[in-house]
């Protein structure tokens, strides 16, 4: 293994911790980076496995709230139901996930032009949400109906495709059925914690005959890189997201989606 190859699982953990709880698909990016740096992992195990850094990332930043939440369980309604809420939500992609599992890796995260095409797209919708005279009705993620929760789950299945990011379907599909801005973010934090968890597990489950100790030592660069990255955007977004509304995200995927497009036709 060269020192370029470390130096590439370096900037694309990097990349996955700034890019994994904001509106502008991780995968997308590191798919698309990758294939401009020639980076290719064994099975494409390391853009998925990287993702424990983040998920780290969040259980340290929310650990906190998250032991307060365990605590309540036995005996506060609204705690149980809040937990129900994020399972609910968290079901549709489990299984859709595992069913179109081979799918996903072998075909959709092959296709950078694909991948381009999502981030232009995504951003002009975000873009249109954003701009919408939308009136929240719920505004704090304790109070989500069930069906709410289960409803942004079906949403975040549209992540599988890669481009469209995680984080961006859920917040979309929150706003659009009454949620602020601020606490569809929020969400979007929670859920991704099962989310992630359950496709590293998945994951790594598949590729484990595959994987030499080579690219152990990659993602575990990446997973140290991503976790670094996450905290500092976890400990941010709510506050930016409140201010500025996701726009700058929007903007954001269409520039890359139009320099992905450039780069596929001048350079391949």
């Amino acid at each position: 293994m060269d020192g370029q190859t470390i130096v590439n699982a370096l900037i694309l953990g990097i990349v996955e911790g700034l890019t994994e709880f904001i509106p502008v698909s991780s995968t997308g990016h590191i798919l698309l980076l990758g294939h401009f740096l020639g980076f290719d992992s064994t099975g494409k195990t390391f853009e998925v496995l990287i993702q424990l850094g983040a998920i780290l990332a969040i259980l340290s930043v929310y650990f906190s709230r998250l032991w307060q939440l365990t605590l309540a369980l036995p005996s506060d309604p609204a705690s149980r139901r809040f937990v129900a809420g994020i399972l609910l939500a968290f079901l549709p992609a489990a299984v859709i996930g595992v069913l179109l599992h081979g799918f996903i890796k072998e075909v959709l995260f092959e296709s950078p032009a694909l991948i381009c095409t999502t981030l232009l797209v995504g951003g002009i919708i975000l873009l249109w949400i954003d701009r919408l005279p939308l009136k929240p009705r719920y505004t704090n993620v304790m109070d989500y109906p069930l069906s709410l929760c289960l409803k942004i789950g079906f949403f975040q299945c549209l992540a599988m495709v890669p481009g469209v990011s995680r984080s961006g379907a859920t917040i979309a599909g929150a706003l659009l059925m009454g949620t602020d801005k601020r606490s569809a973010a929020e969400f979007s934090f929670f859920l991704a914690m099962p989310t992630m968890a359950g496709a590293f597990a998945y994951d790594l489950y598949k590729n484990r005959n595959v994987l030499s100790a080579d690219d152990a030592m990659l993602i575990g660069i990446g997973f140290v890189a991503s976790f670094i990255a996450g905290v500092f955007v976890v400990k941010g977004l709510l506050d930016f997201v409140s201010k500025h509304g996701f726009a700058p995200f929007a903007w954001w995927r269409i520039f890359i989606g139009l320099a992905g497009f450039a780069g596929l036709y001048f350079l391949g």
